[in-house]
């Protein structure tokens, strides 16, 4: 299939620091709607990976294309700016700013209103609307008027979410939503993923084993930086060698739901 069929496709990626190949010939399609999953152990080069679909890292070799076009050389901004948007393993946040005034102000950039935001802010109806629909939809408006650092942490995740999907993504990447949430405040957070619009392109970046599990309908297992396996959620989880990488050697910290989907 040619990459004008995909709404993202990375071909033969890789990402030398000095002597060090960080991500090794990383091939990656994805079709429209995708829900696939990014797994692989810690130091495997995923947020390499991801560094380089979104423009922060530049790639040694390779090409990457969003809906056919070629975006290997563009910025970060320009990247977004075409609909590929990416959340944080650390939330990046305006923790002075409420969520109705972070959500506004994503909103009114991205319609180029730039410095007039404020001028127009709470005049501009169709904004509000939008405004008030993401706070609804990730379950918000009750905390639209706190200040983001007096935020619980689960309801900033939710928030982050919120601002990437403010920013009209037609290609979403979601680095370790759970990161960090609490058990109690993780449930709503995970309805909220799996609510997302089925036509937007989700590749997902995680170690939480529950949410990689109910979510992906394809996953690709990185190891060393370069691709291990690609495959449906039951095979990999069958596949012995993705056992040897989570099991073997001593690796801590594997989620259950790994070990059980791999040995139950």
């Amino acid at each position: 299939m040619a990459e004008e069929l995909y709404a993202l496709s990375a071909k033969n990626l890789t990402k030398k620091f000095g002597g060090l190949i960080a991500t090794n010939n990383v091939s990656l399609n994805l079709v429209k709607g995708a829900r696939h999953a990014l797994i692989g152990p810690n130091g495997a080069g995923k947020t390499t990976f991801v560094n380089l679909l979104t423009g922060v890292l530049r790639p040694s070799s390779g090409t990457i294309h969003l809906e056919g076009q070629d975006i290997t050389s563009l910025p970060v901004h320009k990247r977004s700016a075409r609909g590929l948007v990416r959340t944080f393993q650390i939330n990046q946040l305006f923790e002075t700013l409420t969520p109705l005034e972070t959500l506004t102000a994503v909103i009114g950039e991205r319609r180029g209103l730039g410095r007039k935001l404020w001028s127009v802010l709470g005049a501009d109806r169709s904004i509000a609307d939008r405004c008030h629909a993401l706070l609804e939809q990730f379950h918000l408006m009750n905390v639209m008027n706190q200040p983001t650092s007096q935020l619980p942490y689960g309801k900033r995740r939710q928030l982050e979410i919120a601002i990437a999907l403010a920013c009209e993504p037609r290609v979403l990447l979601l680095d370790e939503p759970v990161a960090g949430v609490p058990a109690s405040e993780r449930s709503e957070l995970l309805a909220i993923i799996d609510a997302l619009p089925k036509e937007m392109t989700i590749l997902l970046i995680e170690h939480d084993m529950d949410l990689v599990f109910s979510f992906a309908t394809r996953m690709t297992v990185l190891v060393n930086g370069a691709p291990l396996m690609e495959a449906d959620p039951r095979t990999v989880s069958n596949d012995p060698r993705v056992r040897e990488v989570y099991l073997g050697h001593g690796h801590q910290g594997i989620d259950p739901l790994l070990e059980e989907v791999c040995y139950g």
